[in-house]
């Protein structure tokens, strides 16, 4: 494959569509399989894959060991299929999956039912859809925010734990790491634990390899990614980029985890995407954090200017559109390549 580079992105000619890559890459896979699983998440920008069948076959093309994937069709001869073809493949699942909120339990107790019937290693899912600094203009919402949380962790964990289904939480731009510790004991059981994103606590002035070390021993699922850092007038940028290119220790975050938790899969998101804005520098950034002391915020400026991405981090919306569908698949490749080559998964 020919690699080329644009604005600053890395890129090669691979395949035209997403089904096609499926067949195009099923040589290629044979000799290269992975032991890391895939996000449907890492093509939440370009391709957003809506059939969990077609995604497995997709990341078995690419050599993937298993994939994290709602489920798109829970009738008993599509799952029936679904398991079929992940233990034919000697693959493995962890769905994603909504909380039980008001009104969505008996939803939440079918995809309990589903996950089990496919052989899934967990259930994962997030209080918080977006982030917190953007999704709150105040207190009072964040409050009512950790009350239906808290609410639904409280119907979740019991309901997994009767189903005999393992049920992870993501830090997912939500809870720092103090909060989410909090909650992991508060609820405390063999069936709960974190889906340990190793990036997403950077936009809450976490220091990431501390939010790994601290969550490793709750964590059953994981999203790996691997992080670049720029200045912007109100704060920083912060964007995926493929593992080996970024900031983070991402061999040394790799072996803490799965010496906490050796079962633990290790599961790839890198999302292709516009960097995100940070804006830590504004009164509206703190409104939810009035306790947050201020040496977090200080540490987190310096790492950015000690840890800055060489070249401006490039936006994949001022790319053309065949560009950003090939960025994608790419850079997904790429960090697979890296977790056979320099993590031995």
């Amino acid at each position: 494959m020919e690699m080329i580079h644009y604005d600053g992105f890395a890129m090669t000619h691979t395949r035209r569509t997403f089904l096609a890559a499926c067949s195009a890459a099923a040589g290629f896979a044979q000799s290269t399989a992975s032991r890391m699983g895939v996000a449907t998440t890492c093509y939440m920008t370009v391709r957003r894959p809506k059939d969990t069948l077609e995604f497995l076959e997709h990341c078995r093309g690419l050599g993937a060991g298993g994939i994290q994937a709602s489920l798109s069709n829970t009738s008993p001869e599509y799952l029936k299929k679904l398991r079929t073809n992940l233990e034919s493949y000697e693959m493995w699942i962890e769905v994603m999956a909504g909380l039980p909120r008001a009104g969505s339990e008996e939803a939440f107790a079918r995809t309990l039912a589903a996950a089990k019937e496919v052989g899934a290693l967990c259930i994962r899912s997030a209080c918080l859809g977006g982030r917190r600094y953007e999704t709150f203009p105040t207190m009072e919402e964040w409050r009512k925010f950790v009350a239906t949380s808290h609410a639904a962790l409280a119907k979740a964990v019991p309901m997994a734990e009767k189903a005999g289904v393992t049920f992870a939480i993501e830090n997912h731009k939500d809870w720092t790491v103090d909060e989410l510790l909090a909650i992991l004991k508060q609820y405390s059981s063999e069936r709960f634990g974190v889906c340990l994103d190793t990036g997403n606590n950077i936009s809450l002035l976490d220091d990431a390899m501390d939010v790994v070390e601290r969550l490793a021993p709750f964590a059953v699922s994981s999203h790996i990614k691997d992080m670049a850092l720029e200045e912007y007038a109100d704060g920083f940028l912060l964007a995926e980029v493929p593992l080996g290119t970024g900031y983070l220790d991402i061999p040394k975050m790799v072996r803490v985890i799965a010496a906490a938790r050796p079962g633990t899969k290790m599961t790839l998101e890198m999302i292709t995407r516009d960097p995100l804005k940070v804006p830590c520098l504004t009164e509206k950034y703190w409104v939810t954090f009035p306790q947050r002391e201020g040496t977090k915020l200080a540490r987190m400026l310096r790492t950015v200017k000690e840890a800055k991405n060489p070249k401006p981090i490039a936006k994949l919306s001022t790319l053309p559109a065949k560009t950003q569908w090939q960025l994608e698949e790419d850079n997904v490749v790429l960090c697979l390549k890296y977790a056979r080559e320099r993590l031995a998964l």
